[in-house]
This record gives structure tokens, C-alpha cells and sequence, in this order.
């Protein structure tokens, strides 16, 4: 017996919707740091409160003390919003015309703020490819925080 209660309807982000998310990544890439690698990627958050935040890799010569844009994103969304927050859509793109899935670590760092059905739109090898998140990470590690 399906628990009425407990459905939930999926959510809808037009097209036209993703499109200008991609469009707010593509600006901050622009302003990333990144003289070691020379790639530069930018994000875009759309929070369920309305707001988009964005965030840009920030390298480090030392590379494992690079942030991504993702997760620059996801602190500036924290810092402004609180720990609440609900991640509604994201979009990952690049200036250099690669492929720019998130990462394994923003993957699971965004698993602890994101509707499981949440679109995400990014850069791949084909142009551009959408999944929800649970498609992108479908074993996420650990619990959900809300």
C-alpha cells in the first residue's frame, strides 16, 4: 500500500530555467583562480528560497587544497542562508570546453543539501547533460541532514 502522505511530487525546473542557472555558471567561471590548471569552472545553486549562488574553483599550488565550484558554492549558499538550506537545481559548466561533472567530493558534499530529484546540468563530453542528483550519486555515504 503506497503511503499518500509520504509521496512527494517531483520537482519542475523548465529548461528555460536551467538554461539561465547556466548562464549565472558561465559568468563566475570567469572570475576563477586558476593559474596552475587554467580551467575554469563555475556553478550556479538554485536554493528553494528563490535565491541562485554561485561559486568558482579557487586552486591552490599545493592541488589538494583546491575548492571546486561547487563547493565554493555550496559554503557562500551555508554562510548567507544557514545550515537549511535546500538545494533545488545546480549547474556546473567550464570555459575550456571539457567535460565538468561535479566531483566525487562535491557529490557527496552536496548530498547533505539537495532534493534527491534536483536537476543537474553540466558540461559533458556530448554538450550539455541533465540528471537529478540521485542519478549522479545514487549511494550517497551517510545520512541526510536537514
Amino acid at each position: 500500500m503506497v503511503d499518500v502522505m509520504k509521496m512527494k511530487k517531483p520537482l519542475t525546473i523548465s529548461a528555460t530555467h536551467l538554461k539561465a542557472l547556466m548562464d549565472h555558471a558561465r559568468k563566475v567561471a570567469k572570475k576563477s583562480y586558476s593559474p596552475y590548471s587554467k580551467f575554469k569552472v563555475g556553478a550556479a545553486l538554485q536554493l528553494s528560497n528563490g535565491e541562485v549562488v554561485t561559486g568558482t574553483n579557487v586552486e591552490s599550488i599545493s592541488y589538494g587544497l583546491t575548492i571546486c565550484a561547487e563547493r565554493a558554492a555550496l559554503v557562500s549558499a551555508v554562510s548567507r542562508f544557514g545550515p537549511k538550506i535546500r538545494i533545488r537545481a545546480v549547474a556546473v559548466t567550464n570555459l575550456n570546453g571539457g567535460a565538468s561533472p561535479p566531483c566525487g567530493a562535491c557529490r557527496q558534499l552536496l548530498s547533505e543539501f539537495i532534493e534527491p530529484d534536483a536537476p543537474i546540468i553540466f558540461a559533458s563530453i556530448d554538450g550539455l547533460r541533465t540528471m537529478t542528483f540521485t542519478e549522479l550519486l545514487p549511494e550517497a555515504f551517510g545520512i541526510k541532514l536537514k
